[in-house]
């Protein structure tokens, strides 16, 4: 097997703070724009997500996330003669209800980008519609490789959408990750896999198994859930049994939680780790009391801790949003402002927002700042050049940092 290393994330890392403009005071609207000239041009940012349901967390801090940088871009007229807005729409995590709201932006003339999905599964739905339309489309928080490699990612990587971009890493990167600080650091050898057929789980769960037997560890017992089930006896029964050190799940916090709290009120007394989509305060409540010394990995170093997102934490915490940015704000933030500086460069000489749709597309893949995140910059196949991740674990009924490194392969 190739030699593989881990390389902490150092100073050098930690790019120098973004300058941002104070936030606008927040509308009750959708498509609010503050700092509008009445004469402007309007385009508009979509944002799809959920906005209600089980993930509603993390759809709104991404929503407040890409308004706040709406309003930044207003008040610095920072592309003269247009005023931009927002415009939101909530998939509530479902793969058709995604399709329907990016039928209803592309038939928007004046979209001209949009940050989403927060959901894998989702943005199957809606890639093709808005590649259609020719509408860019940024993910803050879509993990699955296949988005922008195709099926054959692994032995044949090749992009099937040239309008799609995200500001993440990928599964390929965040399955490894885990499975060398379970092995690693933590000296665990003996693993069972849960995931919940989406295929967020999957992938995850795939891109960790892999890694994790390259190393020498043994998965003891690979088991999947239904989307829709809220007890889990029958998968802990046959789990238990194997004696796992560790359980290893695909999948997001709604199930998570519970499963968490029921493995271990049946005796199965060992860590759940699972992905980003775990990583949410939301996960701390379902899995209960119980939930210390569980784990996740999730994108890049913590917000809070980045001298670059200093600023973003101060404007959006002043912005008068009623949710906390939750793990995908910052990316999201960054998505919306790499739409911007791509609009900077269509729109200069456009007589719509419509007509600069696949200008927006060809100035995307030549998009480069520091952001919130970090560096910001997309490599051959629409994928963050960056590819640190953190482990962060339960402790004391939070989410602390144990390990934030860049992988390499």
């Amino acid at each position: 097997m190739p030699q593989r290393s881990v390389v902490a994330v150092g100073a050098s890392l930690l790019v120098a703070s973004l300058a941002l403009a104070g936030c606008g005071t927040r509308g009750d609207s959708g498509s609010d724009a503050s700092g509008s000239d009445s004469g402007n041009k309007t385009a508009k940012i979509g944002v799809i997500a959920p906005l209600s349901g089980d993930l509603a967390a993390l759809g709104l801090g991404i929503k407040n996330s890409v308004d706040l940088a709406i309003k930044q871009a207003n008040e610095n007229k920072t592309i003269p003669g247009w005023t931009l807005e927002l415009a939101a729409e909530d998939d509530e995590a479902k793969p058709d209800v995604g399709k329907n709201a990016a039928t209803k932006l592309a038939s928007d003339k004046d979209v001209a980008g949009v940050v989403g999905t927060l959901n894998s599964s989702v943005a199957q739905s809606v890639q093709p519609v808005l590649s259609s339309a020719k509408i860019t489309m940024v993910s803050p928080a879509n993990t699955n490789p296949s988005l922008t490699q195709g099926a054959d990612f692994a032995t044949a990587p090749a992009r099937t959408y040239p309008n799609y971009f995200r500001t993440c890493t990928t599964d390929s990167i965040q399955g490894p990750f885990a499975a060398r600080y379970l092995f690693e650091k933590a000296g665990i050898k003996e693993v069972a896999t849960v995931n919940d057929k989406k295929t967020y789980g999957q992938g995850l769960v795939n891109a960790f198994t892999d890694e994790y037997k390259k190393l020498g560890g043994t998965i003891v017992a690979a088991e999947t859930i239904n989307p829709d089930d809220d007890k889990y006896d029958a998968v802990i029964s046959k789990i238990k049994p194997k004696n796992p050190k560790a359980v290893y799940y695909g999948g997001e916090f709604p199930q998570a939680g519970p499963f968490s709290q029921q493995m271990k009120a049946a005796g199965l007394n060992v860590p759940l780790m699972g992905g980003d989509g775990i990583y949410s305060g939301e996960y701390i409540k379902l899995a209960g009391a119980t939930a210390d010394g569980d784990l996740a990995t999730s994108v890049g170093a913590p917000t809070d801790t980045l001298p670059s997102a200093t600023a973003f934490v101060e404007a959006y915490n002043a912005g008068g949003f009623s949710e906390p940015y939750e793990a995908y704000g910052a990316y999201a933030y960054d998505a919306a402002n790499s739409i911007i500086n791509a609009l900077k460069v269509s729109l200069a000489s456009a007589d719509s927002a419509e007509a600069a749709r696949q200008a927006t597309i060809d100035a995307m893949s030549k998009v480069a700042f520091d952001g919130v995140t970090g560096k910001v910059a997309f490599d051959e196949y629409g994928d963050t050049t960056s590819k640190v991740l953190t482990t962060y674990g339960v402790k004391g009924g939070k989410w602390e940092a144990l390990n934030t490194a860049a992988f390499e392969s």
